[in-house]
């Protein structure tokens, strides 16, 4: 069903791309995500997050599983008593609660666990983002696009969207781009003298071919 809708969707922004052009709208393709994952400043949060996962993520685990297991140790060895009246029910009824809800939050850790990583993932990143947002609104400023779309949604090789991730790399003064990112469509400034498109580079290993 994706592979069939995608048949019509990739037609239809085509389309309007071809008609945005024919009409002298300036069409740009760009994405800040992907501009701030090809930085190679960006390698860095990855490192940095690998060391939170490990020293803070992992850990916060461990200390909700051994709360899981002294709750429900105490609530197992209370509920006779609690039964006969030996322990007053309330108090048992209480561990049966606080039982319960960390036992639901480990069963939504991998939902948990992924959301503070990504809010860790956002804060290490703020500054990269901050230096792509700044230099992709200078871009805008000054060559006025009047249609930005992403990646994905139009076939590469189209001579008619203007490749503005080389734009904000200039900008940025980077001297390299990943071979996915540069192939993405022409540099808009190539035909003006002393500019250069930065060079690509392998996604895997950021080296030069």
């Amino acid at each position: 069903m994706k592979k069939l809708l995608s048949l019509f969707i990739v037609p239809a922004v085509l389309f309007t791309v071809e008609k945005t052009h024919a009409q002298q709208v300036k069409v740009g393709v760009f994405d800040i995500d992907v501009m701030v994952r090809a930085m190679p400043e960006y390698s860095k949060v990855d490192s940095l997050l690998q060391i939170y996962e490990r020293d803070s993520i992992g850990p916060q685990y461990d200390k909700f599983v051994t709360q899981y297991k002294t709750l429900d140790s105490t609530y197992k060895a209370d509920s006779l008593d609690a039964a006969t009246g030996k322990k007053p029910k309330a108090m048992w009824d209480s561990t049966a609660k606080q039982r319960q809800q960390v036992a639901i939050y480990l069963m939504n850790w991998q939902q948990i666990s992924q959301y503070n990583t990504e809010q860790k993932r956002g804060q290490l990143a703020q500054p990269l983002y901050q230096q792509v947002v700044n230099a992709y609104k200078k871009i805008l400023d000054t060559k006025k696009y009047g249609l930005i779309i992403k990646p994905g949604a139009f076939e590469q090789g189209s001579t008619v969207v203007d490749n503005l991730f080389i734009s904000v790399a200039k900008e940025l003064k980077l001297q390299s781009l990943p071979r996915e990112l540069v192939m993405l469509g022409p540099d808009p400034d190539a035909s003006k003298t002393g500019t250069t498109t930065p060079q690509k580079t392998n996604p895997a290993t950021n080296k030069k071919p």
